[in-house]
């Protein structure tokens, strides 16, 4: 059974800096698009940041340059490093994983295999 579950969420003030993990387990995170996905309070679900099969990654723009997303193989862990928080970062975080190798930048839940219970991350001074 495929399984995710985030962590490291928490309040934050602006300029510091998160880093949420995602503990999958029931499949190889290597063989598979790795995502994060966002949604904020009355927002619609924002993809942020992906790292596809063969370990390309990719950012949305509005964090691009701020957000770091990584795996360990070996452990079957995806991480997002956020830095330089922003409050409009704040939102619930969700990893989700990809139907296949390649990373699609979608922002619809159909568009993925597997989302976790998600992470509340909140930036505020």
């Amino acid at each position: 059974e495929v399984q995710l579950a985030e962590s490291g969420g928490g309040l934050a003030q602006p300029g510091e800096s998160l880093r949420l993990s995602c503990t999958t387990s029931g499949f190889a995170i290597r063989d598979y698009a790795m995502n994060w996905v966002r949604q904020a309070p009355g927002k619609g679900l924002e993809w942020v940041s992906g790292i596809n099969g063969a370990g390309d990654t990719y950012y949305a723009n509005s964090v691009k340059g701020r957000f770091t997303i990584s795996r360990d193989n070996a452990e079957n862990t995806l991480y997002l490093q956020l830095n330089s928080l922003k409050i409009e970062d704040t939102a619930m975080y969700y990893c989700a994983k990809g139907r296949g190798p390649a990373v699609r930048f979608a922002d619809s839940l159909y568009e993925y295999d597997t989302v976790g219970q998600g992470t509340q991350v909140t930036v505020s001074s």
